[in-house]
This record gives C-alpha cells, sequence and structure tokens, in this order.
C-alpha cells in the first residue's frame, strides 16, 4: 500500500517532467550536449519554465506535444513589420458556441536583416525600440529615429554610438514625424527612392514587403576608433564595450549583429526616465528655446549616482535638437564629462552626446587644473577657479552647470556659495529613496541660510541679493563694469529618480576609479593614429623634449623637497599650462613656483622621463605644436596614470619600467600619492600596497 501511494506520488512529478522533456529537443538552438533534466538545479528549472511560458505565450501548447516552443524554432511568421490580425467571423446571437480564441499577436520585435559585411538594416516600426550594447556607427536612412535624447532624421550625417557596460545601455527609439496625407502606395515609392542610392535591389526588397507607415529604416555599420581600440587593448577593460556570453538563439539576427559589433539587449537594462525629469527636460526646453528672458543656466545638483550626468547628457542632445550650440561648465572633479578628472572647464558642445565620458573627450573653451578628485581641504582655491572659469561665459547660449554629489555638511554650504555665485536661472535637484534627503534649494532657503564662505543676505527690492565681496573679484565685460551685480532668484525644480542602481557604498570607490581611469585613456587614445593603422604602446611614441629652462614646475596638495621634485615628476600625469609670469632667463632650471597659479590649462601629457644631462623633460602629448607653443607651466596633482597602462606595456628584456618592490617610504613626498594626505582630518598616513610604482630618474 505504501508502494502504490510513492508511485502515485512519483507518476505525477515524473508526468510534469515528461511533458518538459518532449518540449526540450525544441529549445535547443546549439550543438550543445543535453542535460538531463532531473540534475537541473533550481535556477535551471526556473529557465525553463520562463522559456515554456514564453513558448505558451507564442501560441504553442507544450502540453499537447506541439513543437512550437520558441521564437526561433517557431514557424515563419509574416514578414509585415505590423502584421494584423486574421478576421475572425463574429458569432451569432442564436448560436451557443463560445468563439474560437484569437491567435496571439507576435511579440514587438524589430525586424534586421545583414545588409553586407560589417552593416545591418534595423526596421522600426511606430513606438519601438531597439536596446543594444557594443559601439556602431547610425545612419538613418528613412524617417527619424532618437538617441538619447538626439534626433537622427534622414539625410543627416551617420553619428558614432556608444552603449557600454559601465552605464545604462542606448536604445534606438523610432521618432514620431509628421507625413503628408498620402496613400501607402506614395509613401513606399518615396522610401525607395531614398534607400535606392545605399542599398541593393534585395534589400530594397526585403524592406518594402516588411514596409509599415511612419516606420523608420536605419543603417547599422561597424565603428573602430583609434579610442575604443587603446581602450580595449589594455587587459581586462576588453569587455567594457561588448561582453561575450551563451546565447540560446543562433539565428541571422545573431550573426547580424555580431559582424556589426553589437548585441541586443534587454529593454530593462537600458536608460530608463521618470515622469519628474520628463517634465523638466520638456519644460527646460522650451525656456531655451523661447529665448525670451535670455540665455538660461540651469544647475544640475544632488547626491551621488543619482542620474545627474545622464540628465545633462539627455538635456544637452535635446538642446542640439533645436540650437546651434550649448555650453557646459563642469564643476565636479571627479566625474568630469568632456575631459581628464580633476578639471573645472567650460566648453561649447555642438555635437550630440552619444555616450559615456571616455568616448568623447574634447577641448574646452576654457579649463583649469586642480588636480585633485574632490575639493576637500581646498574650498577656497575651488571657488576662486569656478569664479576664473565661469567669467568666460559669453551668455550666447544656455548653460548647463555640473556640481559635484558632496551634498552633505560642508558640501551642502559650498552648493549655496555656488548657487549665488553663479545665479542660475533654473535649479534642478534631484533625490532619490536611495539616498539621503537634503533640503530644498529654494530662493528662500538659499537667502536665508549661511554659505561657507557667504552670509545670508536679505531680499531686496528688486527681489534679487547682492554678493559685494563676489562682484569684486569677477571678471566681466567693459559694458557690465559700471552696473551693480544683481543677482535673481531662480525656479526650483525636484527631480525624483528611479532606476537600477548597481553602486553600493562598498564598491562606490573603486567603480569611480574605474571610470576615472577610462577617462585618461580615452583622452590618451587621441596619441594613436587614426584607423585603420595598427596600435602602437605608448613607450613607442615618440615625446616632446622640453628644456628645464622653458617652463615652471610646481607640484600642488603635497610637499615635496626640491631635491625629490624630479622624482615625483617622473612618469606622471602632468597638466600643460600656459602662466602669465615670463619664466625665461633661468640658464638651467628646473624653475618651481612657490604658490600654485590659477591658469590656462591646454593639455595633458605624460612625463615619459628626465634627460639629466641635457636638462630636458620628455613629454608625450596629443596636443598639437602650435598650442604647445604657449605652455610654460608643469603642474603635477593626484591624478595618476592607470596602472594598466603601466603594467601592460612590455619592457627590453622583460622588464616592465617604473614597477617595483622595492619603495623607500621615507624620501619626503613618497609617503602615498600625492594629495592623498589629509592631515587635518584623519591625522595618519593610509596603508600602501606592498607593489608599487616608482619614479626612474635615468
Amino acid at each position: 500500500m505504501a508502494d502504490s501511494s510513492q508511485l502515485q506520488k512519483r507518476g505525477s512529478s515524473r508526468s510534469t517532467w515528461a511533458r518538459a522533456r518532449k518540449a526540450r529537443p525544441q529549445l535547443l538552438l546549439s550543438r550543445r550536449p543535453r542535460r538531463r533534466l532531473r540534475i537541473l538545479r533550481w535556477c535551471g528549472r526556473r529557465r525553463l519554465r520562463r522559456r515554456l511560458l514564453q513558448a505558451q505565450a507564442a501560441g504553442a501548447d507544450w502540453r499537447a506535444g506541439t513543437c512550437l516552443v520558441s521564437r526561433a524554432g517557431a514557424a515563419p511568421r509574416p514578414k509585415t513589420a505590423a502584421p494584423s490580425p486574421a478576421p475572425s467571423p463574429a458569432p451569432s446571437a442564436a448560436s451557443d458556441e463560445e468563439p474560437a480564441p484569437s491567435v496571439p499577436a507576435p511579440l514587438p520585435i524589430p525586424p534586421l536583416r545583414p545588409a553586407g559585411p560589417g552593416r545591418a538594416l534595423l526596421l522600426l516600426p511606430r513606438d519601438q525600440g531597439f536596446t543594444f550594447s557594443g559601439v556602431c556607427r547610425v545612419t538613418c536612412l528613412y524617417g527619424q529615429v532618437q538617441v538619447l535624447g538626439f534626433t537622427i532624421g534622414q539625410g543627416q550625417p551617420a553619428r558614432d554610438v556608444f552603449s557600454t557596460y559601465t552605464h545604462s545601455r542606448l536604445a534606438i527609439n523610432s521618432a514620431h514625424y509628421s507625413m503628408p496625407e498620402k496613400s501607402k502606395k506614395e509613401m513606399k515609392r518615396e522610401a525607395r527612392a531614398l534607400l535606392r542610392a545605399h542599398l541593393n535591389r534585395d534589400d530594397r526588397c526585403w524592406l518594402m514587403k516588411n514596409f509599415s507607415p511612419l516606420c523608420s529604416i536605419v543603417m547599422l555599420e561597424r565603428l573602430k576608433t583609434s579610442t575604443v581600440n587603446f581602450i580595449t587593448s589594455h587587459p581586462g577593460l576588453s569587455c567594457v564595450f561588448l561582453q561575450e556570453s551563451p546565447t540560446f538563439q543562433i539565428n541571422t539576427e545573431y550573426f547580424a549583429l555580431r559582424s556589426v559589433g553589437i548585441r541586443r539587449e534587454k529593454r530593462k537594462a537600458g536608460l530608463r526616465l521618470t515622469e519628474s525629469v520628463l517634465a523638466a527636460l520638456e519644460e527646460l526646453v522650451n525656456v531655451s528655446c523661447e529665448e525670451v528672458d535670455g540665455c538660461p543656466v540651469i544647475l544640475v545638483c544632488g547626491s551621488q549616482d543619482v542620474g545627474k550626468s545622464t540628465f545633462n547628457r539627455y538635456l544637452i542632445n535635446q538642446l542640439l535638437n533645436s540650437l546651434p550650440c550649448v555650453d557646459y561648465l563642469e564643476c565636479d572633479l571627479g566625474q568630469t564629462e568632456f575631459t581628464p578628472p580633476g578639471c573645472i572647464s567650460l566648453l561649447n558642445i555642438t555635437e550630440p552626446v552619444l555616450g559615456p565620458p571616455f568616448t568623447h573627450q574634447r577641448t574646452p573653451q576654457k579649463m583649469v587644473y586642480f588636480g585633485k578628485s574632490a575639493c576637500k581641504n581646498s574650498h577656497e582655491n575651488y571657488i576662486e577657479i569656478i569664479k576664473y572659469v565661469f567669467s568666460a561665459y559669453k551668455r550666447e547660449a544656455p548653460l548647463i552647470i555640473n556640481t559635484m554629489g558632496w551634498v552633505t555638511d560642508q558640501g551642502l554650504s559650498l552648493l549655496v556659495d555656488l548657487i549665488r555665485l553663479l545665479a542660475p536661472s533654473h535649479v534642478v535637484q534631484f533625490s532619490s529613496a536611495r539616498c539621503k534627503p537634503m533640503p530644498g534649494l529654494t530662493p528662500d532657503y538659499v537667502d536665508g541660510v549661511d554659505g561657507l564662505y557667504t552670509r545670508s543676505k536679505s531680499k531686496r527690492r528688486s527681489r534679487g541679493f547682492f554678493l559685494a565681496e563676489f562682484a569684486e573679484n569677477l571678471e566681466f565685460g567693459d559694458e557690465d563694469k559700471e552696473s551693480p551685480v544683481v543677482f535673481p532668484g531662480h525656479k526650483l525644480m525636484c527631480v525624483q529618480s528611479d532606476f537600477v542602481f548597481r553602486k553600493t557604498p562598498r564598491n562606490r570607490e573603486s567603480h569611480n576609479r574605474v571610470l576615472r581611469d577610462l577617462a585618461v585613456l580615452g583622452y590618451l587614445g587621441q596619441l594613436q593614429k587614426p584607423v585603420p593603422r595598427p596600435l602602437h604602446p605608448l613607450h613607442s611614441l615618440t615625446p616632446y623634449q622640453v628644456p628645464f629652462s622653458a617652463v615652471a614646475l610646481r607640484v600642488i596638495h603635497s610637499d615635496v623637497a626640491p631635491t625629490h621634485v624630479l622624482y615625483a615628476v617622473n612618469a606622471s600625469w602632468v597638466a600643460l599650462c600656459k602662466i602669465l609670469d615670463d619664466v625665461r632667463g633661468y640658464a638651467e632650471g628646473p624653475i618651481l613656483l612657490a604658490q600654485t597659479p590659477v591658469c590656462d590649462c591646454l593639455g595633458f601629457g605624460i612625463c615619459r622621463g628626465l634627460d639629466m644631462e641635457k636638462r630636458l623633460y620628455h613629454i608625450l602629448t596629443p596636443l598639437p605644436p602650435e598650442e604647445l607653443r604657449h605652455v610654460n607651466c608643469l603642474l603635477v596633482g593626484a591624478i595618476s596614470i592607470p596602472q594598466c597602462v603601466l603594467k601592460s606595456q612590455p619592457g627590453p628584456e622583460g622588464t616592465i619600467p617604473y614597477i617595483t618592490t622595492d619603495y623607500n617610504l621615507r624620501i619626503p613626498g613618497a609617503s602615498g600619492e600625492i594629495g592623498a594626505r589629509e592631515t587635518e582630518e584623519t591625522g595618519r598616513e593610509k596603508a600602501h600596497p606592498k607593489t608599487r610604482f616608482y619614479r626612474k630618474s635615468n
């Protein structure tokens, strides 16, 4: 009796797995050997159950032994982009029979077709998108598509798009465009005429069979740039743009995307904007395009990792859809957008931003090298540099100001000083459920609270506030010097951020360090020659020779003995600056500055070596020679060369230059990374790793 009950229990479970075993062969799309279902773990069973549910949603009854299980193994679907369901006869009123169940519509997947080596065609029906990872060149052949807020229409030049694993994946979405009242036949004829110059006959026929009104046709091409090749050539960074993972759908679409160099991603991995973000973007774009009250000044603030940089990129692209240029003031030292870290810069943006910061390093209009990724213990110098850079803003285009994520304690007081100094017309304040809430930066709050260097002021009759201490140091044009500096109140826009958060308090610092290293690598990628020329290691490139007597030298944020300054400079990341003082006239050098100047930074480079006999610096930099003529100062800060650059370089006889375990920590200035000591707050030196980088003097 007990045996019969056990057999009954086993029979029910075995019948369930028998049904799953019948559906299993259709799920196998590779030549890998099948595993027995009895040894599947919980995650494997859950994955199998999800596939069976997908098969059932696609119209297959796996319980009845139907062979239609997955999209790849299914019967060929109609090739139309938006197929209309077959009309079913309406049941009569006298009939008692139930109506036949309607066939479920196929999943809204945009058709994709290979169009030659390294090319693929993407047909996007209305209100559909394609989320991907990788690097490609996007050309809109017909209609309009939108990538990160920037609209790409037919007839416009191709755009380079970078969808990386360090940020949210990008998506190509079909955009709404107005069409005159034409029939579908006339629209097809117009599309066929536009595609004749780009595609062959077979591709055009395939597109016309799948054509639908208000659709968009996109050409995806393989993209190779020297910057991407340089970044991926380092160990551990090859997976930044594209990651290889096992897939169960080896079909025509897979090979087409693989030839382009991209991969389809799930929609939830892409960028998702909340309603408050979309409302703020729409209002800011309308205000910037109206030009009634002049060019708006938009300050974006909030805690760390709440989406400020993503919002800025989206806003820049939205504004470039209607305006020729947008100004951008970078006040975040750690996660800069267009320059290597540790800089405060002002840029005039004319091209869309379609990737993370390390893919679009650009030359600023005005830039100052601060030298650290944070402004702790150097608040006054930070404010002075922002005032110096902000003085170059000509108020001819909307200005977007990016701020730091330090909004607690002294960081909040410093943010109040920035609002008073820069006088924004709109303040976009981000908040998230994962971050500690901060007070609303309304005009009343900013006017009634003390900043780090300013005191609260009562409002005047003109509904503004006047800062005498800042007005004396600001450099305005001649037409503005006579009038008093009155900063009107701003409009506060509160934005709630909600997205997948991959950083934690434990890995935030390491994650940010990787992003800073990628920004430096993106800048160094400009040293490589354009594709298709091969990559060259940095030590094989010819550096510039700079005499000791031609430039002044300063190590900032650290006290280094004059006898050991050259040790600190060798194999370091240096800022190439221009000061007003004339440093010529010294016979030998090196010329050491007693104080850190607030001066223009023209670019960056690596001090590859020192020639003590000829007294020369060997500087490796992508800065052109016409700009190097104005460089007369070298600044060395706490921003270091990425370790992957030093560890992956081949040296003579198998050695790696600048790397050793024999490091003397007793040398003045060698007790840690430059700028890392904060004796006022910590009171102790940080622990040092066993392997260290040293500076060679030969």
